[in-house]
């Protein structure tokens, strides 16, 4: 996991969480329809509180936009990059990490 210095605001500095997953197809997704996964996971990334981006070739989009999130071309092997940034950001990371790989 890396944490990010963005700056100082108000006295503050402004720090993200950021990830970058190897994404392993879990057999729950093979067949279904394209929609499914993406859907799936903006289900997950709305659990948490944080915003959250994920970047998969040059493409940057809202983890929790359904519209987004299909945007993405994923498939097994893909590399994604998970930004986070709120009260909940390394939940959040781990909680999409998990997602993506298969992990339970």
């Amino acid at each position: 996991m890396i944490r990010f210095a963005f700056g100082v605001r108000g006295g503050m500095e402004i720090i993200m969480e950021k990830k970058t997953v190897t994404i392993h197809v879990a057999d729950t997704h093979s067949g279904a329809p394209a929609a499914t996964p993406a859907a799936m996971m903006v289900q997950v990334a709305s659990q948490y509180e944080s915003k959250i981006y994920v970047e998969c070739g040059n493409v940057h989009v809202n983890a929790k936009s359904i519209m987004g999130m299909m945007a993405l071309d994923f498939a097994a092997g893909s590399t994604v990059e998970i930004t986070a940034d709120g009260s909940d950001e390394a939940t959040a990371i781990k909680g999409l990490e998990d997602f993506l790989t298969g992990a339970n």
